[in-house]
């Protein structure tokens, strides 16, 4: 696909009305994509706060996870070197314990057609249990602890993530092997994806 067609899938994306009888807060699709994106971030779907600024990442989870990976939010927010693609694009509302899982439909129809043009990315975050359904496939633990305790088995090219937010603080003092362990490898890599080397 050529820089031309690019642009229009973008547009076409940006512009998607398919759920929209679903979502109460309305259709924003919210993605950064480039060809010759680096890395690859594939969450769920945009919260509350990203739906109303259409900034990905655009709160308190994307804080953590930009300390995470041991960047600024220049680099974060820079599409020719980071992809944004979570699993649905529209703010999906609020259910009895949280948001609502991504809109099914959005994947199906887009995200193929997105990741067969990003041919550059060296490594993929794969955060939460809807990401990791579909990019992890048969190698999908039972929980999503087990999966991300795996995490050896996954690299160099994928590396599941818990979510972020501060809701799994929780989780984070309860794991401290993942402070511990993943997280320096994973800034590691991120350096490396980016062609960034200490010498």
């Amino acid at each position: 696909m050529n820089a031309a067609a690019f642009a229009a899938l973008q547009r076409d994306i940006r512009s998607c009305t398919l759920c929209a009888a679903h979502l109460p807060h309305g259709t924003r699709p919210v993605l950064q994509i480039s060809q010759t994106a680096r890395i690859l971030i594939v969450g769920q779907a945009p919260g509350r706060k990203v739906h109303a600024s259409g900034i990905p990442f655009d709160d308190a989870s994307g804080e953590r996870l930009r300390d995470w990976m041991g960047i600024n939010r220049e680099t974060f927010y820079d599409a020719s070197r980071v992809a944004i693609l979570p699993m649905g694009f529209c703010y999906p509302g609020t259910g009895k314990s949280g948001d609502l899982p991504p809109r099914p439909e959005c994947a199906a129809t887009w995200r193929g057609k997105v990741l067969t043009e990003l041919r550059d990315i060296k490594l993929t975050l794969v955060i939460g249990q809807y990401a990791m359904a579909w990019h992890l496939g048969p190698c999908l633990k039972p929980t999503l602890t087990e999966t991300v305790q795996a995490w050896r088995g996954f690299l160099p090219d994928l590396l599941p993530l818990p979510h972020p937010s501060p809701r799994n603080n929780i989780w984070l003092k309860r794991n401290p092997w993942f402070d511990q362990e993943v997280l320096p490898v994973l800034r590691r890599i991120v350096k490396e994806s980016l062609g960034w080397f200490d010498f």
